[in-house]
């Protein structure tokens, strides 16, 4: 194969690879790319690396995708192949029957490739709204907000940071992995969404104190010689939790991700951030960044108004070039920082 197709096969692979173990919409596959591919080969070895990257990957086989998406999906490739080739593949076909006899799980997996070589792998529900909350699976601004993270680790790094309405904890995840922040704090009001998230940090290999006096009892730790931050997973309500109760976090810089899914929400997230800018430390209030995927015009245009009847002004934040995830590319996301 020549250098320059080579260089198309190992994108090709990279491609299926992150989207597979990220669980992407099949539609996003790059399926046009690999038809071109498997009519200019005779071989099946693209098909079988494509299998290594995905079904066979050994993350894959170590904390699996949902059954019936890793049905999906080989499905999909065995038709792609014999579209192309008469002559089955029995590798595809043996993977498939493995994947049938497998019993369907109410949780999955999904797993995000790092720059530095290292992944985060996710628990997740395998529905959209599960237990009467959507924070049991990763949207896309959190991916997001992760990228931008990653390409600004200085804003983090040797901080505390807050995250309110944590999810599933990749956003997190990827900042205490990347970052160095000296503490984190990942929060939500959800009893599932808790008992996930911690689940979620331990499956990353980080350890949890056990509660937010804890985490203040060693306020110099230093992220600098530790081999990862001091973390903790926090139940905060936007509406009763009071400015002692935030304080306590001690943050340097609060954060959240696609928290704007209704006027309630809105409200109340403005009302949490105004107790907030209630807290100093070191004289200062702590910055903060919220991202969203603008969904609906109108609650973004509720955002911006409540934060100015509220007294927070607040700078869109320049799109970033970082695109390490595998969202979708035709959503329009922003990042808005807030002057708290």
């Amino acid at each position: 194969m020549a250098p320059k197709e080579n260089a198309e096969a190992a994108v090709l692979l990279q491609s299926f690879e992150r989207r597979f173990l990220a669980a992407r919409a099949l539609s996003s596959f790059p399926w046009q790319s690999l038809e071109e591919k498997l009519r200019d080969s005779s071989g099946p070895e693209l098909l079988l690396d494509i299998l290594q990257k995905t079904v066979k990957h050994p993350l894959c086989m170590k904390h699996p995708p949902s059954v019936k998406y890793a049905w999906s999906f080989l499905s999909e490739l065995i038709r792609k192949h014999e579209a192309i080739h008469t002559e089955p593949l029995d590798e595809l076909y043996e993977a498939l029957a493995e994947v049938l006899t497998a019993e369907e799980p109410t949780q999955c997996h999904r797993s995000y490739l790092l720059p530095s070589g290292v992944s985060i792998t996710l628990c997740e529900s395998t529905a959209i709204i599960s237990h009467g909350t959507t924070g049991l699976v990763t949207w896309n601004a959190a991916l997001y907000l992760a990228e931008w993270a990653m390409e600004n680790p200085a804003g983090f790094a040797h901080r505390t940071v807050l995250e309110l309405g944590s999810g599933a904890g990749l956003t997190g995840l990827a900042i205490c992995k990347m970052c160095r922040p000296r503490a984190y704090v990942f929060s939500d009001c959800h009893s599932h969404v808790l008992e996930q998230l911690q689940g979620n940090v331990l499956l990353n290999g980080l350890s949890l104190e056990p509660n937010v006096a804890a985490l203040a009892q060693h306020p110099e730790h230093d992220t600098a010689d530790a081999e990862s931050p001091r973390v903790t997973v926090a139940r905060v309500d936007w509406d009763v939790v009071t400015v002692p109760q935030l304080a306590a976090f001690q943050p340097d810089i609060v954060i959240a991700a696609d928290v704007l899914y209704c006027p309630e929400t809105v409200l109340s997230l403005v009302g949490v951030l105004q107790k907030l800018s209630a807290c100093q430390k070191d004289q200062r209030v702590p910055d903060a960044y919220v991202a969203f995927t603008i969904r609906n015009p109108e609650t973004c245009q509720l955002f911006t108004t409540e934060l100015g009847r509220a007294g927070i002004l607040w700078e869109e934040v320049p799109r970033h070039d970082q695109k390490l995830f595998p969202y979708e590319e035709h959503l329009e996301m922003a990042i808005l920082k807030l002057m708290l």
